[in-house]
């Protein structure tokens, strides 16, 4: 598959009972999919995959597929144990998925040698491309460059890293590195701009979920050297982006969904909606956001 350009990590649609919602699950793809992205991101930290049973799983997946032509679904590959990660990459496949997202297990943090054989089992599962999520402010486990690039050299079946150590001069290294081996991904919306200037060609955006069109202008205004036209876009967008950057991210995305009318801010526990301050907060952003929103072309959800 080709990693490059802007990949929704979708977020999951709830009925008003917390069920999946397939009906709006696949609009949305094809909205996002419509105005310019490049392929999908199913089940990750976004799509609340955590939450989700394993059956849900590969019910959304085949939902994605259903709906993205030929568009490319990445399954993010996350569970607590190696053979559940393992089991989920191989229904992925079965599904019709055409990469993966790898992803360290959950709340088992370890060393090098531990995290190395479980990623090394997802990407001997299948024969599916796969991207490595290195996120250590998230799951705690640095995937260091070098360490990267040993996987890299032994797997050829990893194409791409999805960097959100939150820190850009890890593209550079990664690029020093590996040159153009794999494909480098911004995995943190207000990176972007700089990511892509150090040398990413892609990114698993957030806030893509609500603003399709002004993300995938973001983007090709920033790996086209554009950078005048780029940061006037970045400035207006970066209020809203810095929502990808905390610890509630997921219901502040949703909510602005929901604002957006392209969506809705339903969220399974342990999460809650946002109220108080936050919700006061975010409110002030979205409507600073709203009133200054430029003109981008974008196809409307109601055509999908």
């Amino acid at each position: 598959m080709n990693w490059y350009g802007v990949m929704p990590a979708m977020t999951t649609a709830f009925t008003d009972d917390l069920k999946v919602d397939h009906a709006f699950l696949a609009r949305h793809a094809k909205w996002l999919l419509g105005n310019g992205s490049t392929g999908l991101v199913m089940l990750g930290s976004l799509g609340e995959g955590a939450t989700l049973t394993h059956d849900e799983k590969v019910a959304i997946l085949k939902t994605a597929v259903s709906v993205a032509g030929d568009k490319p679904v990445v399954a993010a590959i996350s569970a607590l144990s190696t053979e559940g990660a393992v089991a989920l990459a191989k229904d992925a496949e079965a599904a019709g998925c055409s990469g993966l997202m790898v992803l360290p297990p959950y709340v088992y943090t370890s060393d090098w040698r531990e995290m190395k054989a479980h990623v090394v089992a997802i990407l001997q599962a299948t024969k599916l491309s796969c991207m490595l999520y290195n996120n250590p402010i998230a799951y705690k486990t640095d995937f260091l460059p070098e360490q990267i690039a040993e996987l890299a050299a032994e797997y050829p079946n990893l194409a791409a890293v999805k960097e959100s150590s939150a820190d850009v001069r890890r593209v550079s290294w990664i690029k020093a590195l590996l040159g153009d081996r794999l494909a480098i991904f911004v995995g943190v919306d207000d990176a972007l701009v700089e990511g892509v200037a150090a040398g990413a060609t892609g990114w698993v955006a957030g806030l893509v979920n609500a603003y399709p069109a002004e993300s995938v202008e973001l983007f090709n205004l920033a790996i086209s050297g554009k950078t005048k036209e780029a940061f006037e876009l970045y400035k207006w967008f970066l209020p809203l982006l810095r929502m990808d950057t905390v610890p509630k991210f997921v219901q502040l995305i949703k909510w602005v969904q929901e604002q957006a009318g392209v969506g809705s801010a339903k969220v399974r526990a342990p999460r809650l909606e946002i109220a108080g301050a936050e919700l006061e907060e975010a409110t002030a952003t979205y409507k600073a956001a709203v009133a200054a929103r430029p003109k981008v072309e974008e196809k409307p959800l109601s055509a999908f």
